[in-house]
């Protein structure tokens, strides 16, 4: 997710990755590569036919009164192999209260 201001310097910058996180079942640290995993140890992958709802909030920069905000999905099932999936750009104002 990318934050630009009205004249397209971006000023925000964010990324979710979203997958099952498997262990070597020795402590918390994420392994890679089918002959170390033993086990979950968390899943934070999008199910399929579920809602999925992430919050940003996004500082303002001082200046900034309205910008554009750039939300990119894909899909990678390995470095190097991406498939976009959606691509959704939004104005944004700040909230006043």
């Amino acid at each position: 997710m990318t934050a630009n201001a009205s004249d397209g310097k971006p000023f925000f910058h964010a990324e979710r990755i979203y997958m099952p996180q498997a262990g070597d079942s020795r402590g918390s640290q994420m392994v890679l590569g089918p002959d170390k995993k033993l086990g979950l140890l968390r899943d934070t992958s999008i199910q399929p036919f579920a809602a999925k709802e992430e919050v940003f909030e996004i500082p303002l920069p001082a200046g900034v009164q309205q910008g554009k905000v750039e939300v990119n999905l894909r899909y990678e099932p390995r470095p190097g192999n991406v498939y976009p999936l959606h691509n959704i750009i939004r104005s944004a104002n700040p909230i006043t209260n």
